[in-house]
């Protein structure tokens, strides 16, 4: 009836007197049962009148029957495809931005107003404080923002935290404020604006569940780009050797190759193979940065279900000493909304979405917010652990992650093959918004929100970036293979079908996760004093594959092979550069390239202690100077008593129980040494103290170890080493795989450094798959 009457005809005084209608087909002289008339011989013609009639009647009952089967059934993709096709149908209104005539938004209702941080934290609360928000406002140098929704209690408060509840987020003044539900975590648009506003350049998305490990994301995360105290690294980065793989599981790099992360499409789970290479990419861009969780990862309720045993907790862990690495243009990863660090270029890309479901609105908005990354020249990088997350066993249901299964797949591929001739990045934005609208990605309501976000973003005061020209579609230079880049990611323990793997992948790497395991987050920095040209690559290939990154120094630059300058002399003034580089990292070991690591002999070393050959006489020596000061031992040793005068009362008392005659001379040759984590800030000031000194590097680095700890501290690592000054002119003859290290040894061609591999593999027998 409702539909009869919708489409019911209209009154015959509405028609046209002079039109050509038969009389039997006036309305008022047609007869009540009308429709039983089905002989009458004019058929065709009162079809042909009352087709749109028909065709509506038919599509109601078909939808009808097609929406009451679907979901009896409970076949939620079919029913998503199904509503998705009549979304089509619809047209999608674009949204006319005028960008010039943005009225700016100030902060005048909240007792915050002028208040202002550069480093934010944004969380949603709907319960009272946790104990990780607790933890969380108490990190130095950030201000956590707490948004409120209709579950949050009234009385909620939080010392440290600023909380905006949904009374204070509506005077705010946002457009956005109109299209997000009261219910849902995707409020937390409000914060990351009213951050901007109050003067935010980087913002910490996070939840009230995770640890951040350590108490210091800046251990963790790059959370200086640009100034002094960025690290200006070089990332490994996925190979985009191949062209048709457009999405990759970060897990497997970290450890972990059963697990997958939510918003994976299903179809790529399978796929748990390590990389054969990596490339290399200049940090200062990784504007997006996602963290990797331990304890309860981000995972999706297909993972949850089929690996759960019992109500036992998840308790996964990955590597947390695996290198961070970058995705290329045109490679996508799964991106979540509470271990992920935004740097002000990728702000714009914080806006959560609001008309899919709960589960799958971050994992859209990092899509979507990837695949415009590319067009400023951004990328987006991945982190070892930063977060602890405790699983509280209760699950979600799948229904919630519809849109993810059913299209994530479909979107990625549609991101990547997207382009937009508009000419600023907003323009852009709101282009791929609403196309993704049309395909029945988000419905119309995210349009306008996005729309909505853009004004609002420019009326906080942030300034949209300038677009750089995109690599995607155009020709990439060929990987040669001193481009390609070696990790092998180890195998954790893991959740598999409900049973933990113990076991290595496969006996043949066991040894080389156990090494990586142990020297993963150790700098080795390597002096050449040969030619860099044909060696520097080998080095980087057969000590990469230990050690977190191999920093080559030698006495001339070479920018393509990224070779730093550095006269071994006094390589040692050069070390600190080094340090605040790699701040996070364990320890740094130094050697020179005219003696041989045998790096599984080292497993058994103290890495908080001082690693040196003073027990290896060839190598360390104490010598009685002259007064006069014609010599070079005698300028070297006054110059020593110079610093050792101005020392600090800790590192001199130290010296003078090891040294106590101001003639006495201590000599190292230095070929290799290990400075812990804790030591680096003596060892700085200790360079420091040399100030313009030329004090040489074989009289500075014991000077340096003795007055930092005893000689009876340093770890015996070390004193096994075989050291000769006058080697055989066979200096193989010399080597033992048992050993933790030979000297002298001689490469300078590729030809050297294939004998070379070919000896150690006694001790490492995977190093013959380099030759």
């Amino acid at each position: 009836m409702l539909v009869q009457d919708r489409f019911s005809p209209q009154k015959s005084s509405n028609l046209n007197p002079n039109s050509n209608q038969k009389p039997y087909l006036r309305t008022n002289d047609l007869p009540s049962n009308r429709f039983t008339q089905t002989k009458n011989l004019d058929f065709s013609v009162w079809v042909s009148d009352n087709l749109y009639k028909i065709v509506s009647v038919v599509l109601l009952v078909v939808t009808v029957a097609a929406l009451f089967f679907l979901r009896n059934v409970g076949d939620t993709a079919a029913l998503l495809c199904f509503e998705n096709k009549a979304r089509d149908l619809e047209k999608i209104e674009f949204p006319r931005v005028d960008w010039n005539k943005i009225t700016p938004v100030a902060d005048k209702a909240s007792k915050f107003a002028n208040f202002r941080s550069e480093k934010w934290i944004v969380v949603l609360v709907s319960d009272y404080p946790s104990d990780a928000l607790k933890k969380l406002v108490k990190l130095k140098g950030w201000q956590v923002v707490a948004i409120g929704d209709s579950r949050t209690p009234a009385d909620w408060s939080l010392k440290g935290a600023i909380f905006l509840s949904l009374e204070e987020q509506a005077n705010l003044g946002f457009r956005v404020v109109d299209y997000l539900p009261y219910d849902s975590y995707v409020r937390k648009n409000v914060g990351y604006l009213f951050a901007m506003q109050h003067g935010a350049k980087k913002i910490f998305d996070a939840d009230d569940r995770g640890e951040v490990m350590d108490g210091d994301l800046g251990k963790h995360f790059d959370v200086e780009l640009v100034g002094e105290a960025a690290r200006q690294e070089v990332l490994l980065q996925y190979s985009h050797d191949n062209p048709n793989r457009s999405v990759v599981n970060p897990y497997v790099h970290f450890g972990q190759r059963s697990v997958w992360p939510r918003g994976l499409p299903l179809e790529n789970v399978g796929e748990i193979g390590h990389e054969e290479f990596y490339t290399q990419v200049f940090g200062g861009k990784q504007f997006i940065q996602q963290g990797i969780s331990n304890g309860l990862p981000d995972v999706d309720s297909v993972f949850y279900f089929t690996r759960k045993s019992g109500l036992e907790p998840f308790d996964i862990r990955f590597d947390e000493h695996a290198p961070k690495v970058a995705l290329p243009q045109g490679m996508m990863m799964p991106l979540n909304s509470f271990n992920t660090m935004y740097h002000s270029p990728a702000f714009w890309a914080l806006m959560l979405p609001v008309s899919v479901s709960r589960m799958a609105s971050d994992v859209l908005r990092g899509y979507w917010g990837q695949r415009l990354l590319w067009e400023i020249g951004g990328y987006v990088a991945v982190y070892p652990p930063t977060v602890h997350r405790y699983d509280k066993v209760e699950a979600y249901p799948f229904s919630e992650e519809k849109d993810l299964h059913v299209n994530v797949g479909r979107l990625i591929k549609y991101l990547v093959l997207w382009r937009s001739d508009k000419h600023r990045l907003f323009e852009k934005i709101l282009d791929l918004s609403y196309a993704m609208a049309e395909e029945g990605f988000w419905t119309d309501k995210d349009v306008k929100l996005t729309a909505a976000w853009l004004q609002d973003l420019l009326a906080v005061g942030y300034q949209q970036p300038r677009l750089m020209s995109l690599e995607l579609g155009r020709p990439r230079a060929s990987i040669g293979h001193g481009d390609q880049r070696e990790f092998v990611p180890q195998k954790l323990p893991s959740v598999h079908l409900g049973v933990e793997e113990t076991g290595t992948v496969n006996y043949e790497i066991a040894n080389l996760i156990r090494w990586r395991k142990t020297f993963g987050n150790i700098v080795l920095v390597m002096h050449c004093s040969g030619p860099v040209e044909r060696t520097a690559l080998e080095w980087r290939l057969l000590y990469g594959r230990i050690f977190r990154t191999v920093v080559i120094l030698s006495e001339k630059k070479d920018v393509d092979l990224v070779v730093q300058e550095s006269h071994l002399d006094q390589a040692y003034k050069y070390l600190p550069k080094i340090f605040d580089q790699f701040s996070s990292a364990e320890g740094f070991l130094f050697l020179q390239d005219n003696t041989i690591l045998n790096y599984w002999n080292l497993l058994q070393a103290d890495k908080t202690k001082l690693w040196i050959t003073n027990k290896v006489a060839e190598s360390w020596s104490s010598v009685l100077t002259e007064d006069n000061n014609a010599d070079w031992l005698s300028q070297q040793a006054s110059m020593v008593q110079k610093v050792v005068s101005t020392m600090p009362a800790h590192f001199q008392v130290n010296y003078k129980e090891t040294s106590n005659n101001d003639k006495n001379l201590l000599l190292c040759s230095s070929e290799i040494f290990y400075v812990p984590q804790r030591l680096i800030s003596d060892f700085v000031e200790l360079v420091n103290l040399v100030d313009n000194l030329e004090i040489h590097q074989k009289v500075a680095i014991p000077m340096f170890f003795v007055s930092m700890d005893s000689p009876q501290n340093f770890d015996p690592i070390l004193d096994s080493t075989i050291y000769k000054k006058n080697p055989p002119k066979n200096s193989s003859t010399i080597y033992s795989a048992k050993v933790p290290a030979v000297h002298p040894w001689s490469v300078s061609s590729e030809q050297e450094f294939i004998k070379l591999i070919r000896i150690m593999a006694e001790g490492d027998p995977l190093l013959m798959e380099l030759v």
